[in-house]
């Protein structure tokens, strides 16, 4: 059966009756003095707990500045945590201990994989879920009316890396390495595409098994294809390993990775081979000339710079609590409709409207490099050029 349009589900949101606790009732979705939950599904352990944990303080510093400024209606942000652990049964349970908990809206995930459970739970309870870092086409392609992000999407972020690699790079023949997860097979499959568009020759397109130690064999048999670049869609952790074994097996191609190798743990990992390495991402908050007061305020919490999702949910919990104040309320399914009609909203990283699939209007996409032991911004497509970022 074909999914429902957007418009139709949002059409029967009046239709619905709110059960209590289904439905982010309590002390989520009832109107008073108590404060507002907003539920945040993210990696809390597991190899991807950093970047969860990143996420998690964003919602916070967001949850933070809103209640400074009196809070929505004259009620505080309470920030709601789960553990999805990047799991697709971990993060379905994760999502339902939200549910229960009373939330009025989720802001949050990381993992393609488990997002799109949680998404299936947050929908059946109409309770809107407004995505930082998950960026599968499908999750807003399934007509669900609660479905939204403020990150961009696997099939616009693939040409855009495709883009770079032929175009600024000059590869003619290019390999394409993922992990089989929801959002690693994506992006690789948008970015082979998109390759081949562009002219280069794919000559290499599979999958490693994550949470190994030795990727010595893959690489070997990458180098052995000989591509002048190998894009690697996986998550950090791989990446770290990638790139510090590839160094040591002297391998000649460039290694360029996706918006899931941005994390500084990579850096860690891969020591001094990671110099050089280039990635497709959002931009990160130190490159948002909005995002500096932000930048600031997490750097005196938490001793360290944000890591590149922790603005993307700042500005989650930013344009939920901006839905509660157009609804004039904290009922889910009124928060949904609030949401579907948010227009120029002025986030930290950018202008944020929704369209008709809940996706992000026109997200912005750069190519970032590890310089002295950072990331710092590398190349922007501007007018259908690459130029130096800045």
């Amino acid at each position: 059966m074909a999914p429902l349009s957007r418009s139709s589900a949002l059409a029967g949101l009046t239709a619905a009756v709110l059960l209590a606790a289904g439905c982010g009732g309590g002390t989520g979705g009832g109107e008073g003095g108590e404060p507002i939950k907003i539920g945040v599904p993210v990696p809390l352990s597991g190899d991807y707990a950093s970047a969860g944990e990143d996420i998690l303080r964003g919602a916070r510093l967001a949850a933070q500045d809103i209640n400074q400024r009196g809070g929505v209606l004259g009620r505080k942000i309470q920030i709601a945590q789960a553990d999805d652990a990047c799991g697709a049964q971990v993060g379905a349970q994760a999502a339902q201990r939200l549910v229960s908990s009373g939330i009025a809206a989720a802001a949050g995930g990381y993992c393609s994989t488990a997002a799109l459970p949680e998404l299936n739970t947050f929908h059946r309870s109409k309770i809107p879920f407004v995505m930082d870092a998950s960026t599968n086409p499908q999750l807003t392609e399934m007509g669900f009316a609660e479905a939204f992000r403020t990150i961009g999407r696997d099939d616009q972020q693939g040409p855009i890396a495709a883009s770079f690699i032929v175009n600024d790079l000059k590869a003619g023949r290019a390999a394409v390495l993922h992990d089989n997860t929801t959002y690693a097979k994506g992006l690789a499959d948008a970015a082979a595409k998109a390759l081949q568009q562009e002219g280069a020759q794919v000559v290499y397109n599979d999958a490693l098994t994550p949470g190994q130690a030795d990727y010595t064999p893959v690489l070997t048999k990458i180098s052995g294809a000989k591509p002048d670049v190998l894009y690697f869609t996986g998550y950090f952790a791989e990446a770290g390993l990638l790139i510090k074994q590839a160094k040591q097996l002297g391998a000649d191609f460039q290694m360029v990775g996706g918006d899931a190798t941005n994390d500084p743990t990579l850096i860690k990992t891969a020591g001094p081979a990671a110099e050089g390495f280039m990635l497709s991402t959002a931009p990160l908050a130190q490159f948002l000339p909005a995002a500096q007061d932000y930048v600031k305020s997490y750097q005196q919490a938490h001793g360290a710079q944000p890591g590149p999702y922790s603005v993307y949910e700042y500005d989650a919990v930013s344009v939920v609590a901006e839905a509660i104040e157009k609804a004039g309320s904290a009922e889910p399914e009124k928060i949904t409709q609030a949401l579907a009609g948010i227009k120029g909203f002025q986030g930290l990283t950018g202008t944020i409207t929704f369209d008709e699939n809940g996706d992000r209007s026109d997200p912005v996409y750069i190519i970032a490099r590890v310089e002295d032991g950072k990331f710092a911004g590398y190349k922007d497509l501007k007018d259908g050029q690459w130029v130096d970022f800045g």
